[in-house]
């Protein structure tokens, strides 16, 4: 998969922002300081079936994520370093479909934003919003 294309999609949505996480070598996505997704290469000694895949964690409704789990078994595993009832990791290596992995980034984007304050997400979406 396209690391540029999935960048593209998750930096197209309202008070989205990138930023690497340096110690760790994560690119880490927010919006108003909240993590809805990054990108990164899991090291070769982490334990499995994470290490050496290069993943996108995402997250992702829980009913959603036994759906993709059972189709992609290889491919979409429980999140790593954060709650696999909630969030899920795409190897995005394993051939998932281009159109699948982009939309689950809108629905990460989706999840975290409907729990922002409605004051910040009024800001947020007219450009006033700034980002923490």
């Amino acid at each position: 998969m396209d690391t540029a294309l999935v960048d593209e999609r998750l930096l197209s949505h309202a008070g989205a922002v990138s930023a690497l996480h340096e110690s760790w070598g994560w690119m880490v996505y927010s919006v108003d300081g909240r993590q809805f997704a990054c990108e990164f290469t899991a090291g070769e000694r982490a334990r499995a079936p994470y290490a050496g895949r290069h993943l996108l964690s995402l997250k992702c409704d829980p009913d959603r994520i036994l759906e993709l789990r059972s189709e992609f078994p290889d491919a979409v595993l429980p999140g790593y370093y954060s709650d696999g009832r909630t969030w899920i990791s795409l190897d995005l290596d394993a051939g998932l479909p281009e159109d699948l992995v982009l939309e689950l980034c809108d629905e990460s984007y989706r999840l975290v934003f409907a729990k922002l304050a409605k004051r910040r997400q009024r800001e947020i979406l007219s450009g006033r919003g700034g980002t923490a």
